[in-house]
């Protein structure tokens, strides 16, 4: 089981990917393409070309995690575009997106202060 942590690095691949890729071709894709290390412990996120899998891979210290959700109607409607290769998310952006919703959606804020009750 994998679990998004606030402190973790998310990067979002603007190009999609071949959905036949396993984690060699992956990993080596995060090297040659996003220039980042595959190795950091960065939690990258791939969409294919249909739009309806995503692909997660993240390496934990001992071997490479790859998780796949494939969508049973529709496909992932939000995904990020640019000029770059990736986009950064913080973590309730990435389980917003892992819910098929759109990260961008203005919520609650991330952080806010909690005031101490009176009595």
């Amino acid at each position: 089981m994998l679990q998004i942590t606030p402190h973790m690095r998310i990067l979002v691949a603007v190009e999609p990917v071949d959905g036949r890729k396993g984690i060699d071709s992956l990993v080596r894709l995060c090297r040659q393409r996003l220039g980042d290390d595959p190795f950091s412990g960065c939690l990258f996120i791939f969409r294919t070309r249909g739009g309806t899998v995503i692909k997660i891979l993240v390496y934990d210290g001992q071997g490479f995690w790859l998780a796949q959700k494939r969508l049973s109607q529709g496909r992932f409607r939000w995904w990020p575009e640019g000029t770059g290769p990736v986009r950064a998310l913080e973590a309730h952006q990435a389980q917003m997106l892992l819910a098929a919703g759109d990260p961008m959606v203005k919520v609650a804020p991330v952080w806010r202060t909690v005031r101490a009750q009176r009595a």
